[in-house]
């Protein structure tokens, strides 16, 4: 298992080795697939109560770095 991120682990003999919370089997997209549904952060853990506030916080780090590239468009 290797930490890509504070919080954020990829194994790749686990969910595919997609990135997931602190090597649980819960996946980065999993916590983002919540908030986007319109839970709050505390929801989400009352949701997945192996997380903890501080790893929603990681989760939107986490993708905010992923997400932050240039686009060129043609």
């Amino acid at each position: 298992m290797t930490e890509i991120a504070p919080r954020i682990t990829v194994d790749p003999e686990q969910c595919g080795g997609r990135p997931c919370i602190r090597g649980m089997r819960i996946r980065v997209t999993d916590v983002l697939d919540l908030l986007a549904a319109g839970l709050s952060a505390e929801q989400v853990v009352e949701e997945l109560p192996d997380l903890e506030l501080e790893d929603v916080s990681a989760v939107l780090k986490y993708a905010s770095k992923r997400l932050d590239h240039p686009y060129f468009a043609a």
